[in-house]
């Protein structure tokens, strides 16, 4: 039994953004083995996947004394498990992961990109990252980009080679078209949710699902809800995800807003999104940069309308003016029109709803995406002899 040894900067990727994969690999002839730095998901991630797991302390800011260590001590890791295959995720599990993988002589190292942390940047601190890509890419046996437009990108980057490839329509891990389903359970939760939010009859909810940082698009998604609410008072903003101060935090001033306004709620993390996408009428996901983001296609299933930035991945997902629409980055007086459109053109954004989760079905159902890479791992253990 050949192993993989599967690596994210933090245990909540493999556990969230992987789910179920690990376990599909598992039930087809592999040992799956994850390792991340510590965090409170692991005993979860464990037992809902059914792998081991080992610590390495990977941390996702730069940290040449930190980072030499965990190369060091995941080497040891590698070369006392041995395995066949390791994949990266994530861009700082990446880097650590295939210069170890490199030098503990794994025969097979896979990183997969689902996005650029310097997309948006310049100057010496683009290049900086750049260059990180570029030495992940030297160590690595192949990389897979997670959707068609951002491989096209890295393309006119000149990063990518004859080891980048997309595998199929793209996404890392699919969609779980059975479970973003409604439900009795999920309909009576979502009521909850909107009474004790005191949601009035003809209110609707406008949703954002995700991390609460800057280059997820919140200050102008706040800036535009702001105006939006002086035409619609009764309409609220839910945002679900942690608030995180470290990394790329929110401004000062969209912090009191978000303290301040009656009308923007705060969920937090929440391992059940369901009810939330139930209860809103419309997602808006204004990131800087993407992958091929998850949330949106959750959210479609469930029947909520798309309002996305138009970049890599989410131009993927969205056609406008015929799935959803789209909104340039960094532009609040888009979103706030496109929300007033939204608003005063129910019907026809019916419409677009019906059609984008057509497509997602046919295109992008979980079964699909691991089947791509099961048979993208065999093939690759076929080649190499082992």
């Amino acid at each position: 039994m050949h192993t993989i040894v599967r690596i994210t900067t933090i245990p909540i990727s493999l556990k969230v953004l992987l789910k179920g994969q690990l376990e599909f690999m598992q039930q087809n002839g592999f040992k799956v083995i994850a390792v991340s730095s510590d965090g409170n998901e692991i005993d979860a991630l464990k037992q809902q996947e059914g792998c081991e797991h080992f610590i390495v302390p990977l941390t996702r800011k730069i940290n040449p004394i930190q980072d030499v260590i965990c190369i060091i001590k995941l080497i040891k890791l590698l070369k006392k498990i041995k395995p066949a295959i390791v994949h990266t995720h994530t861009p700082k599990a990446g880097l650590i992961g295939m210069i170890a993988a490199c030098l503990a002589r794994v025969p097979i190292r896979l990183h997969t990109i689902a996005g650029l942390p310097w997309i948006t940047t310049t100057g010496a601190k683009k290049y900086f990252f750049k260059t990180i890509e570029r030495i992940t890419a030297a160590a690595s046996s192949k990389i897979y980009v997670n959707s068609k437009s951002l491989l096209l990108y890295l393309k006119q980057q000149n990063l990518a080679n004859k080891k980048f490839s997309v595998l199929g329509a793209g996404t890392s891990n699919g969609i779980d078209v059975e479970y973003f389903v409604k439900s009795n359970k999920i309909e009576e939760e979502s009521t909850f949710l909107k009474q004790i939010n005191e949601i009035k009859e003809d209110a609707w909810v406008w949703l954002f699902v995700g991390r609460i940082v800057k280059d997820k698009g919140i200050q102008e998604l706040v800036e535009a809800f702001c105006d939006y609410q002086k035409i619609y008072n009764t309409d609220q903003l839910w945002l679900v995800g942690e608030l995180e101060g470290n990394l790329d935090p929110l401004d000062g001033e969209t912090i009191t807003i978000l303290n301040s306004n009656a009308s923007i709620k705060k969920f937090g993390f929440q391992n059940d999104v369901r009810p939330y996408y139930e209860a809103a009428n419309v997602l808006v996901f204004p990131s800087y940069r993407e992958g091929f983001p998850n949330v949106p296609m959750q959210a479609a299933l469930m029947d909520c309308g798309l309002i996305l930035s138009d970049i890599n991945g989410c131009n993927e997902i969205v056609e406008n003016n015929k799935t959803g629409l789209l909104v340039n980055v960094k532009s609040s007086k888009d979103i706030l029109n496109r929300m007033f459109f939204v608003r005063e053109n129910e019907a026809k954004f019916n419409q677009y709803k019906q059609e984008v989760k057509k497509k997602i079905v046919a295109n992008f159902e979980k079964s699909v995406v691991w089947e791509n890479l099961l048979n993208e791992y065999k093939s690759l253990i076929n080649k190499n002899g082992l």
